[in-house]
């Protein structure tokens, strides 16, 4: 019974520390950025982490990280930020030799550290539109942002910008 016991405690904790184990992973900043107080983007910042600085990730919320950067806590825009990921990739070329090779056990998969820049970000969650409320000042601040066809034509004149058509890859469907 008390091997029992142990064996149930020493699986609890072990469940314990998983999510503090995935919480802490590394990145890097793939830009300077600033550290802010919250995640939000009028926060007041707390410091300003350079380009390819080393940060341990504390947790995610929507487009902010919670980092640790050598001491210093805050968070990034996680648009700032890059993982690095394992990859396996098939050695050789490919060809008839190279699978043999594979098959023979002399040549296969090898692994490699690469650096990949995707991000994820989830919808709002159910809380968060319970909680939402509307905030006149931010929408008159983006709507100031608007412009009309004869002012977005301008300055596409003027920054000599010009239309290119591309092919949509899935074909005609929209």
């Amino acid at each position: 019974m008390l091997v029992m016991s142990l064996r149930i405690l020493v699986l609890l904790l072990g469940l314990a520390l998983v999510p503090s184990a995935w919480a802490q992973e590394q990145a890097f900043t793939n830009r300077s950025t600033e550290l802010k107080e919250r995640g939000a983007a009028d926060a007041r910042a707390v410091g300003t982490l350079a380009e390819n600085t080393e940060v341990k990730v504390l947790a995610r919320s929507g487009g902010w990280t919670r980092v640790d950067a050598g001491g210093r806590s805050g968070f990034v825009n996680v648009f700032h930020l890059r993982f690095p990921v394992t990859v396996e990739s098939k050695s050789g070329g490919g060809g008839f030799f190279s699978g043999m090779t594979s098959a023979m056990g002399g040549g296969g998969r090898k692994t490699e550290k690469a650096t990949i820049a995707t991000t994820g970000i989830r919808g709002l969650s159910p809380e968060d539109l319970k909680s939402a409320s509307p905030d006149a000042a931010a929408l008159a601040k983006a709507q100031s942002y608007r412009a009309d066809k004869p002012t977005a034509e301008r300055f596409a004149r003027e920054g000599k910008l010009t239309a290119v058509s591309v092919d949509n890859p899935q074909g005609d469907r929209r």
